[in-house]
């Protein structure tokens, strides 16, 4: 015997929305086909870039030439008793080194911010459930400027995405820019 109570419950086929329990069995009595919840579309004059977006979409661009401001000096040293050659730690671990360490950590901290506040002017131009801003603690701030204009398309089908475009090129550039520093690196190293 069951000890759920009789009453409405979602139908366990999934055909209808509701069927009857009767407190022992399901019964022949349902109650309307589901209904699919979709996410209302914006009107026509709510845009939906905001400068938070931009900003974002940007901020990367920031990186690039104080990155190119780290220049590591490789110094050997050998360790005894074998006589093994080793790259000298405090020729790579320099002042220029920490501060370049600091300020990503600054950037990466601000653009979880923008998307925040991204997230909170996209609710209140009307967007329901926008994509969590918490997803730009992973690989920000691309994957959250991928999963915004997802939800921007369902709601505001046919309105440009500059700010995704953008924010892929500068993502472009800033690999193509990290791998040509990590080949010279690893140049100088083999030197």
């Amino acid at each position: 015997m069951s000890t759920t109570p009789p009453g409405w419950y979602p139908d366990p086929s999934g055909q209808h929305g509701t069927r009857w329990w009767d407190g022992g069995q399901w019964t022949q009595h349902v109650d309307g086909p589901v209904q699919p919840t979709g996410r209302p579309r914006l009107a026509d004059h709510v845009p939906t870039d905001t400068v938070f977006v931009w900003i974002l979409a940007l901020l990367p661009l920031v990186a690039l030439p104080i990155s190119l401001l780290y220049h590591p000096e490789f110094r050997y040293q050998t360790i005894q008793p074998g006589g093994v050659r080793s790259v000298d730690p405090l020729s790579i671990y320099t002042p220029g080194y920490f501060l370049l360490q600091a300020f990503s950590i600054l950037l990466y901290a601000a653009e979880v911010v923008l998307a925040f506040f991204d997230h909170r002017a996209l609710q209140r131009r009307g967007v329901v459930r926008p994509f969590s801003w918490g997803w730009a603690f992973l690989l920000a701030p691309i994957l959250y400027l991928i999963g915004r204009y997802v939800v921007v398309r369902k709601v505001a089908p046919g309105r440009p995405m500059w700010p995704l475009w953008v924010g892929i090129a500068v993502a472009v550039i800033s690999v193509a820019t990290g791998i040509v520093r990590a080949v010279v690196s690893v140049q100088q190293v083999l030197a």
